[in-house]
């Protein structure tokens, strides 16, 4: 029987049939949070689970030369062995869950659809295949690393990494409409990508050991893409919030799959933007709630570094689109709050809630900020 994707829970109702042209669906009604959901999109989603993971959970097995052998017995001679073997390698080299998990599902669509054995072959799919130009590198990439396992070399085609700027950017409101919304555990974890702006890989790695209620922080210590761990101050409705989840698994948000969260988010967020005739709110997705945090973060501080290490950029590069579209959304607010300080201790309360100085006249130190 499944488990609920929402809040794991085991205890629920049958709450009827969908009747599709495939047939009919059992679905279920969760007794303990109240999400409906549907067998067949459980079934659907570990499938995809365990797919996605079947190479990893594999590699994680072979040790040894020979437990390579007795594990992938004839297919270490076919394309499906050798990217067991290639996950295997990556694994031995330190690399982490993510990358094995990418590289081989990138090797796997490759390898259905054209030749690994045939670099001709992978650069005509790779050219007609409808998908944007740093997606194409990402998949040179990982085939660029598969060759050079193999002793082998190839002239990748000429896709560029570009970074991309968000379309829109959405309002505190808007995100709190979301929240307000969504269901107890995705709401959590919006919650805490508003307050901290992690990544939702760096979010769902959290553990209870992070959480410290009496000093109101949380530490992240397993961050992605090789950023610096970092320890974020959070407010006390979020920690009333992180502690009401049930404290079953050493993971605040439980051992769930990293696509569980979104396709929840995605369900609910449609209802929601419905509800509330605004379809912007359909358009909010995790990564977005980071672009919101640092855009927001640079219009109070208008300190690149700040944004950078709250963010975890490796490069400050990275961190410069907020410049972008702090300057886009806040081009149109020219009107300022302005206060005088005649003495140090005035001139430092106005610098702690965010009033930047601007010159001297008169005696005293002019400062502004905007409304």
């Amino acid at each position: 029987m499944p488990d609920c994707p929402e809040c794991g829970s085991n205890r629920f109702y049958k709450d009827g049939f969908r009747y599709t042209n495939e047939g009919q669906i059992q679905r279920y009604l969760c007794r303990k949070c109240g999400y409906r959901f549907s067998e067949k999109s459980y079934k659907e989603w570990q499938t995809n689970s365990n797919h996605q993971l079947c190479v990893l959970t594999k590699a994680k097995k072979l040790d040894t030369t020979t437990e390579i052998k007795t594990v992938a017995g004839e297919e270490g001679k076919t394309t499906k062995g050798k990217i067991l073997q290639f996950a295997l390698y990556l694994k031995l080299q330190g690399n982490s869950e993510h990358t094995i998990k990418g590289f081989s599902q990138k090797l796997r669509r490759l390898a259905f659809n054209a030749d690994l054995n045939a670099p001709l072959s992978v650069k005509k799919y790779l050219a007609i295949l409808e998908i944007s130009e740093s997606s194409k590198h990402a998949y040179c990439v990982a085939y660029t690393c598969f060759l050079k396992w193999q002793g082998k070399l190839w002239k990748p085609p000429k896709y560029k990494s570009t970074q991309k700027i968000p379309e829109f950017i959405p309002t505190e409101k808007e995100i709190d409409a979301l929240i307000a919304g969504c269901g107890r555990k995705t709401a959590t974890i919006l919650q805490t990508l508003k307050e901290t702006g992690m990544r939702i890989g760096e979010c769902l790695r959290l553990t209870w050991g992070s959480l410290n209620p009496e000093a109101h922080t949380l530490t992240l210590n397993t961050p992605e893409k090789n950023s610096l761990p970092r320890v974020f101050k959070i407010s006390p409705k979020l920690i009333a919030m992180l502690e009401s989840l049930s404290k079953g698994s050493i993971r605040i948000f439980g051992h769930v799959h990293s696509k569980t969260p979104s396709i929840c988010l995605a369900q609910q967020r449609k209802k929601i933007a419905k509800k509330l005739a605004n379809p912007r709110i359909a358009k909010i997705h995790f990564h977005l709630i980071r672009h919101w945090k640092g855009t927001m973060e640079y219009h109070k501080t208008h300190d690149l570094v700040h944004v950078q290490r709250l963010l975890g950029h490796k490069s400050i590069l990275n961190t410069m689109i907020y410049v972008n579209l702090e300057q886009a959304i806040f081009e149109a607010c020219d009107d300022y709050i302005v206060k005088t300080a005649s003495t140090l201790d005035e001139a430092s309360k106005l610098l702690e809630v965010g009033f930047e100085y601007v010159t001297d006249m008169d005696g005293a130190k002019l400062f502004r900020k905007r409304k």
